[in-house]
């Protein structure tokens, strides 16, 4: 039978970033305006260290040992609650209540906790917790000077006005030359350039130039001044006189990192520039690697009133609410991409945010 070894160092920032983390669930999108296909997935993930049973991590994470069911239930890889072992990866789920009636217990799980003996007390290693975001590659940034486009597309096969997956393009070279010579089997990420304060296609603000990721190409045929290419991945519409960039490929998984102290900072738009912002939406911030910003920090979002206090002009400014968090994606000199894993209310940009 597993050991149990209750955890005794937790520390307030770990606790503060576990409760976080049950924010994110899977999602299956259906949102038209950002064309998120159906295989995408983002939510926590934990790692099983020696010792741990769902009893605990349920303690640690739902801030309750009794949903260790709900924990064990949506892990349809464990088939014995009593049996996880280490480097087992476990994902972790918000509280939803949605399996079965308050006040009732179902007979398909066990109500009581998984029977385990407890063993001597040892330091156990830091918990290690991840981030899945399957769509990593289609998430963009805010970057000063601009990335040096290798090409731009020029037509496509057919004079297609809106270019998609498994479309033919042709491709020009920079008029300022060449950045890299174009050859079969390359792959290149298509993109477009536009302020992030506005959507437009400006050279952007003081934090930088948004680059706003829209497929992936791959070059079948070169010639001297142009080359074919087809659209494997398409995020977004793609256009005429949209540029190219080389594809980096991103790991989907990002390991959640302890966040600085007293940073301070601002949302400054919506990736997609909606007014609106919820679970899952990718935005930029305005801090970035030169403020100690880094991917896997997590952050709260809150907002902060300063209110009359009814004796002439006085005001008063009360203390911050908290109504989301998120989490840094990836990384620019000035700014950031962060997916927002939790939100209590609508977000907007211009929304404040802090280390927990």
């Amino acid at each position: 039978m597993k050991s149990k070894i209750p955890c005794r160092t937790l520390g307030p920032a770990l606790l503060v970033i576990g409760w976080l983390l049950i924010s994110s669930g899977l999602v299956m999108a259906a949102d038209q305006e950002t064309n998120v296909n159906a295989d995408f997935e983002a939510g926590f993930y934990y790692t099983v260290q020696k010792g741990d049973t769902l009893w605990d991590l349920s303690q640690r994470f739902s801030d309750t040992p009794w949903q260790w069911p709900d924990l064990w239930r949506e892990n349809k890889q464990i088939p014995n609650p009593h049996w996880i072992y280490p480097g087992d990866r476990i994902r972790l789920y918000r509280k939803t209540g949605q399996y079965r009636p308050e006040g009732t217990v179902t007979s398909a799980v066990p109500a009581a906790a998984p029977d385990v003996q407890a063993a001597a007390v040892e330091k156990r290693p830091k918990p290690q917790v991840d981030f899945l975001y399957s769509n990593i590659d289609r998430v963009g940034f805010i970057r000063n000077p601009i990335v040096k486009p290798l090409g731009v597309i020029f037509k496509s096969l057919d004079d297609k006005k809106l270019i998609s997956r498994d479309d033919t393009v042709y491709i020009r070279y920079p008029a300022e030359g060449k950045v890299v010579e174009f050859k079969p089997g390359m792959r290149l990420t298509v993109y477009r350039n536009l302020d992030p304060l506005k959507g437009d296609i400006t050279q952007g603000t003081e934090s930088g130039t948004q680059h706003y990721l829209l497929g992936v190409v791959e070059i079948t045929k070169s010639e001297a001044d142009h080359a074919m290419a087809k659209v494997v991945q398409s995020f977004r519409a793609i256009l005429i006189g949209d540029k190219v960039m080389m594809y980096e490929p991103m790991s989907p998984i990002v390991r959640v990192v302890d966040s600085p102290p007293g940073i301070k900072g601002t949302l400054i738009a919506s990736e997609d520039h909606t007014k609106m912002m919820g679970d899952l939406y990718i935005a930029f911030i305005d801090k970035g690697i030169d403020d100690h910003i880094a991917p896997g920090q997590v952050y709260s979002i809150y907002y902060q009133e300063t209110v009359p206090l009814g004796v002439g002009k006085q005001t008063t400014t009360l203390n911050p609410v908290d109504i989301g968090s998120c989490l840094v994606l990836r990384a620019e000199k000035n700014a950031s991409t962060v997916v927002i894993t939790s939100s209590s209310r609508k977000i907007s940009a211009g929304q404040p945010f802090r280390t927990p």
